[in-house]
């Protein structure tokens, strides 16, 4: 019985110092700087200023709400308004005339739904096509596409085309923006 209770004991700490060291260690979404960010104490123009992140500078994108995003980069923390925030691995190139095609089935099958440059679906779930996507083909063009609406949650740039969307975001879009 009291090696039971030992166990039990044992597998109780590991747990607690792993979900220590998990919250510890935040992930993000990667992201670039189109202009100076102020960095803020809170989501609003009401919280102090604590600094600055330069134009052009990657960062990661903890999370959003709204209109603003708690950011990390190699100057500070903290939260910025999301209009100078592009999401991504690489800068944006910002192409004329292209087409960005989503389909319902991996590898390019089921319905397709193609939109041009410019073109931004903030809630999908007004179109009927919420959640529906699994593949999207690229051409002359990249996309920003978020799991929620309003380009919220887990959102990520798109430059080439994918015959399957990534875990996060397979059958999972609310907002498109073709850049």
């Amino acid at each position: 019985m009291h090696c039971i209770a030992r166990l039990l004991t044992a597998v109780m700490l590991f747990a607690a110092a792993s979900t220590t060291a998990f919250a510890a260690s935040e992930s993000g979404t990667h992201a670039w700087s189109t202009d100076t960010l102020t960095l803020r104490n809170g989501p609003s123009r009401a919280y102090a200023v604590t600094g600055s992140i330069a134009a052009d500078s990657t960062i990661k994108v903890l999370r959003c709400q709204r209109n603003w995003c708690l950011v990390d980069g190699d100057t500070g923390r903290g939260w910025s308004v999301k209009g100078p925030i592009d999401f991504g691995d690489i800068p944006a190139t910002y192409d004329r005339g292209g087409t960005a095609c989503f389909y319902t089935g991996t590898n390019y099958t089921g319905a397709e739904y193609c939109f041009s440059t410019g073109h931004v679906t903030k809630d999908l779930a007004l179109n009927g096509m919420d959640n529906a996507f699994a593949s999207v083909r690229l051409e002359g063009t990249n996309v920003s596409v978020c799991r929620d609406r309003f380009f919220q949650s887990y959102c990520e740039r798109i430059s080439v085309s994918q015959p399957v969307l990534n875990q996060y975001l397979v059958h999972s879009l609310s907002s498109i923006r073709v850049h």
